[in-house]
């Protein structure tokens, strides 16, 4: 067994004892990988959320800083992450994440590049939309839902949105505008599905 097989399997068992976790829509993730899994970002469980449930092996960003521990960055390392440097205009880390979705492997990424800790959705960047354009990808959309604060025992909510085929997101040739725009609509697939209820009242307007 993996070292990620057997971290998922602890972690399964954590969620299970420190939440009440329910998952919907389990139905339109692939079967395979190659696909760009979105979600919002409320806490530093969020990567764990996201792959107790999913078979394939999660492959995400972190920030640089967490690798400078060496016994953490090694444990990340091992569980799918690599690390990005905010700010600095690197390209490693865009060029990782093309290459592990050209193996048919699942990226994770949240959109709005850190954590909402009021649960509002924040603006987008425009990482996940490039990454879209370079590889022809599909986007998952995922919503992770909880009131206030997390604690013990909080009903968490996890629900996989129906793909995004990558025609849909309208890139020509890859433009800022474009970026931008596919941000926007990866980005309102996610706040659908963290609230399920505003969209069926906006719905029925």
């Amino acid at each position: 067994m993996s070292f990620y097989r057997f971290a998922r399997a602890v972690m399964r068992f954590v969620v299970w004892l420190c939440f009440d976790f329910h998952v919907e829509g389990r139905e339109n993730l692939p079967e395979g990988g190659g696909y760009i899994l979105c979600s919002n970002h409320r806490t530093y469980l969020d990567p764990v959320f996201l792959g107790i449930k999913i078979k394939p092996q999660l492959f995400f960003m972190a920030k640089a800083e967490l690798f400078r521990h060496k016994l953490l960055g090694v444990i990340i390392k091992h569980l799918g992450a690599f690390p990005v440097e905010r700010g600095s205009g690197d390209s490693a880390p865009i060029d990782n994440a093309v290459r592990i979705l050209k193996e048919g492997q699942v990226f994770a990424v949240f959109p709005e590049g850190t954590r909402s800790k009021d649960g509002v959705p924040l603006r987008p960047k425009s990482g996940a939309a490039l990454i879209a354009w370079k590889t022809g990808a599909d986007i998952i959309p995922a919503g992770i839902s909880f009131q206030g604060k997390l604690g013990f025992r909080r009903k968490v909510t996890l629900r996989y949105g129906k793909p995004i085929p990558s025609g849909e997101l309208g890139f020509t040739e890859g433009l800022p505008r474009e970026l931008r725009e596919a941000s926007k609509l990866m980005m309102g697939r996610i706040v659908e599905l963290v609230d399920p209820v505003k969209q069926i009242e906006s719905a029925g307007k």
